[in-house]
């Protein structure tokens, strides 16, 4: 009984010399949690800045060999004579809007593929990167709307070329080859937006 006395003596003397409020505030602190968000992002950030580049890269690269090959359809198109003057898509105005669209699309591309090795290889000394997103951000949905509104447009031209001609196969082609050229500046399209995106609001 009086070891047990003794024992109630020294815990009423330890708490004795703590305050009423720290006893309450270590009470009531809650113990640590990990949070998933605590680990730092730099490794994820510098992985995932490289793949979007690299798909950027690669998208880029497609639209340029697609617009080339959509141009290059038209103009090598040897139409065959049927007793009158062989046809040619610069007597089309709607191929002919569709050609002018195409070669400012591989321009276009071929900016875009120079300007994102420089990216790479200089990390933004070409352009700065906030500038350059919103640059590719506008210029993607302008070329987008161009590619597919010459699309459409050439709709009635090719119901009127005599399905005879090789204009008309060359002008299937080249629509063919401008609407896989609108899936790729669509898709850098979304990539241009999503880095901006990350850009003004991370």
């Amino acid at each position: 009984m009086k070891k047990e006395s003794d024992v109630l003596v020294i815990d009423c003397r330890s708490m004795a010399g703590v305050s009423p409020m720290a006893a309450s505030s270590l009470a009531q602190q809650p113990f640590p949690t990990p949070s998933p968000f605590t680990f730092s992002t730099a490794p994820a950030r510098s992985n995932t800045r490289p793949s979007i580049h690299l798909c950027s890269l690669i998208l880029r690269f497609s639209a340029l060999i697609f617009s080339f090959a959509c141009a290059f359809s038209l103009t090598t198109s040897t139409p065959k004579k049927q007793g009158r003057a062989p046809s040619s898509f610069n007597e089309y105005p709607e191929l002919m809007y569709c050609f002018i669209v195409t070669i400012f699309t591989f321009i276009y591309s071929a900016f875009q593929l120079f300007k994102g090795v420089c990216d790479i290889t200089y990390r933004g000394i070409l352009i700065p990167d906030i500038i350059s997103d919103y640059i590719s951000f506008i210029l993607d949905q302008l070329v987008g709307y161009l590619l597919i509104s010459s699309s459409s447009v050439a709709i009635p031209a090719i119901q009127r070329i005599e399905h005879t001609e090789s204009l008309w196969k060359a002008t299937i082609i080249a629509m063919s080859m401008s609407f896989v050229t609108f899936l790729a500046i669509a898709t850098c399209g979304l990539l241009s937006g999503y880095k901006l995106c990350k850009r003004i609001i991370w």
